[in-house]
């Protein structure tokens, strides 16, 4: 038996914007580093489309989330190497913020199944 409306088949792109921020914590980094680090995060399923991981750090530096540079201190062509802002962290936090509580109602949810049919 199919069913049209499978659990978690909604937009693959929810969580890009995050796993891009959470992505540069730790150090900057450029944008094929940072589609290899957000595939671990598990919010996509296959490969990461690069035209869709670019089209948000374009789209997240418009908006102040993150700065981008050009290094052409290593060898071959320059690469955009980018970097979390203050704002970029504040956003951050309210995804963290966000998730916890998303992840609370599902865990409640969870323990209500179990305890009506355990």
């Amino acid at each position: 038996m199919a069913h049209k409306n499978i659990p978690g088949s909604g937009r693959q792109e929810r969580y890009i914007q995050a796993s891009i921020l959470l992505g540069l914590i730790p150090a900057p980094s450029y944008g094929y580093e940072l589609i290899s680090t957000i595939q671990t995060f598990g919010f996509i399923e296959g490969t990461a489309p690069p035209g869709m991981i670019y089209r948000h750090l374009r789209q997240m530096e418009d908006d102040n989330l993150l700065s981008s540079q050009w290094d052409t201190e290593q060898a071959g062509a320059a690469k955009r190497i980018y970097t979390i802002t203050d704002e970029g962290r504040e956003v951050l936090d309210l995804w963290i913020r966000f998730m916890q509580d998303r992840a609370d109602k599902l865990n409640g949810f969870i323990e209500m199944y179990q305890k009506k049919t355990g």
